[in-house]
């Protein structure tokens, strides 16, 4: 699977057309809104996956997560699936753990509101995997869904 990951949207839009012209699923790497933003837009895309991958402090109230709800609205009217790296939780210390699970909570919960497609990627063990999504809010037939 190639997994686009480039902060230009130009060079992103270049290779989104490339891989749906070898009719390859087009994974994109998420990052900040507007990025995200523009690669919900765009039709071609399967998959963004850790929306959450931003290095924006989060606001007082709310998370920084690199999904809200208009941009929800925009993944479901495109049928784009919001993926999730496990391996990417794995890798992180303790404190960044924290961060990116309460990211990727919030993210599920939108994503569970307005019936978007959720996928988990790079894991090893479906049970634990399973179980993670549970914990995070996902009910059971999403988090069966995302695994398989």
């Amino acid at each position: 699977m190639n997994i686009i990951n480039t902060t230009s949207i130009e060079e992103a839009r270049k290779q989104i057309e490339k891989l749906s012209k070898e009719n390859k699923e087009v994974v994109v790497l998420g990052q900040d809104e507007d990025f995200n933003r523009k690669i919900l837009e765009n039709k071609k895309v399967n998959v963004l996956l850790s929306p959450e991958n931003n290095h924006n402090k989060d606001k007082l109230y709310e998370r920084d997560s690199g999904l809200n709800h208009i941009l929800a609205k925009i993944a479901r009217e495109s049928n784009i699936t919001i993926g999730i790296d496990i391996q990417r939780i794995k890798q992180k210390e303790r404190k960044e753990q924290g961060k990116i699970l309460a990211r990727i909570k919030q993210n599920i919960k939108l994503c569970k509101k307005y019936r978007v497609k959720i996928k988990a990627f790079n894991f090893h063990d479906k049970l634990s995997t399973f179980s993670l999504l549970l914990v995070l809010g996902a009910d059971t037939k999403t988090a069966g869904e995302a695994v398989n």
